[in-house]
């Protein structure tokens, strides 16, 4: 996407369309076509959710992401399994992406049941990178990371006291696993499922295209009322994933008809996906616009969460802070690669962008 083209004054929401009167209760099921379960577990975290999908297979139920590791979770997968229209093992788990609310049960889900993990190669890799960080301190890149990016050192402090948590919100992961490729075909009970990735939200994100039973389970590539989280991350400060964003959600629009269900990881399942894909590519490119205009004066990435966010954010919340400073940084880095903002360094190391 560039910023060159006509940037529209205003972005409409559209209006989709949700055939379901309620989500599913957390542990409980509730039927999308014969042969397909949505299910929600809870999750402890401000988005308090994760949907995940059962599909009819040969000799049981394949299931789709797994929730966040934790006690809660652990008994709602048992009265879920317990609970299913036919009560059959796991043939096997798959997985759109390496976080934990999605990765967080699969190592322990695939032990119950004797049954493989599926995963693109980059999820898989780079999930068991994150969790062998289990205990470690931060690493120096990480802290030089955070203060070019203006971090004070009480946020710092937060951060190297919750360095190398990943490891705790999932469950030991398979030695081995079956890889899923962009454009696979994989037949799950009577039914082909295309293999479509994204990334940007995260390295190799799979979904899951039906076109027997017009269903998209669009994982966190596509979300009916919120937008993902696109991050620059310390192991790859230079990293675009903005471009790699708007590339997939233009990728989803060529190949993926409109006349789908979504079925995402969060808020409601959705028909409207064309307009949806057009929102946020919109969307995004009025909060790029707008960041650029800002920077006629030199500012730091933590000077610009309002422009972005439309609200200030302290230091003490960690997480939040974590989130606005990776995609604070992404939307400068994609500004920087179209040749528009410039990046210093001043005499401490601080980072500021200017527009050329």
């Amino acid at each position: 996407m560039n910023l060159d083209t006509p940037i529209p004054d205003r972005v409409e929401k559209p209006t989709l369309i949700y055939p379901f009167e309620s989500a599913p209760q957390p542990g409980q099921s509730l039927e999308v076509v014969p042969g397909v379960l949505w299910m929600r577990l809870s999750l402890p975290i401000a988005l308090d959710h994760i949907n995940v999908w059962a599909l009819q297979d040969e000799g049981g139920w394949a299931v789709v992401d797994t929730g966040m590791r934790n006690e809660t979770t652990i008994a709602a997968w048992q009265g879920l399994l317990t609970g299913l229209p036919q009560p059959q093992p796991l043939t096997r788990v798959l997985v759109t992406h390496m976080h934990p609310d999605h990765v967080g049960m699969a190592g322990a889900l695939t032990r119950q049941f004797h049954c493989r993990l599926w995963m693109t190669r980059q999820e898989y890799l780079h999930c068991r990178v994150l969790a062998a960080d289990t205990g470690r301190q931060a690493p120096d890149d990480a802290i030089s990371f955070l203060q070019r990016a203006g971090w004070g050192e009480v946020a710092i402090q937060n951060y190297r006291a919750r360095f190398g948590h990943f490891g705790k919100y999932i469950h030991p992961m398979p030695d081995s696993y079956r890889r899923m490729q962009d454009g696979e075909e994989i037949r799950i009970g009577e039914h082909v499922w295309r293999v479509i990735v994204g990334t940007g939200h995260s390295p190799e994100h799979a979904c899951l295209y039906c076109p027997d039973l017009k269903l998209l389970i669009s994982g966190d590539q596509v979300l009916p009322r919120i937008s993902s989280n696109v991050s620059v991350h310390p192991t790859e400060p230079d990293a675009n994933p903005m471009q790699d964003w708007l590339a997939s959600l233009a990728k989803l629009r060529r190949e993926v008809p409109d006349d789908v269900l979504v079925l995402p990881s969060h808020n409601e399942c959705f028909r409207g996906l064309h307009a949806r894909l057009d929102y946020l590519m919109a969307s995004q490119k009025r909060s790029l616009d707008r960041l650029h205009k800002t920077l006629k004066e030199p500012r730091r990435v933590v000077d610009v969460f309002t422009t972005l966010f439309g609200r200030r954010i302290d230091e003490s919340d960690a997480g939040l802070l974590n989130l606005a400073t990776g995609e604070s940084v992404a939307c400068l880095n994609y500004l920087v690669s179209q040749g528009l903002v410039r990046q210093t360094l001043d005499d401490k190391g601080v980072a500021h962008y200017q527009m050329r």
